[in-house]
């Protein structure tokens, strides 16, 4: 999750702190849930960013056996 993460802002242009600002989280735990520190922020938290992320127009692709990635929504512009 925490490569989606990052995937996912990173196609949206946004910084980490807006980002956190979008979620209504720190940006330490932004940081954090990309894969960047310690303690791995709690589901919540996760969940937050990646509603915040999905209201920016990414969509989250699932394992599915072809490997879990992101991209934007169909009809969402960068």
């Amino acid at each position: 999750m925490a490569n989606q993460l990052r995937a996912a802002r990173a196609i949206r242009g946004l910084s980490q702190a807006k980002l956190a600002k979008l979620a209504d989280v720190s940006s330490m735990t932004v940081k954090r849930a990309e894969g960047s520190g310690k303690p791995y922020p709690s589901e919540g938290a996760v969940a937050a960013i990646r509603k915040a992320l999905e209201e920016a127009g990414v969509e989250f692709i699932d394992e599915n056996g072809g490997g879990a990635g992101v991209r934007l929504k169909k009809g969402s512009h960068q």
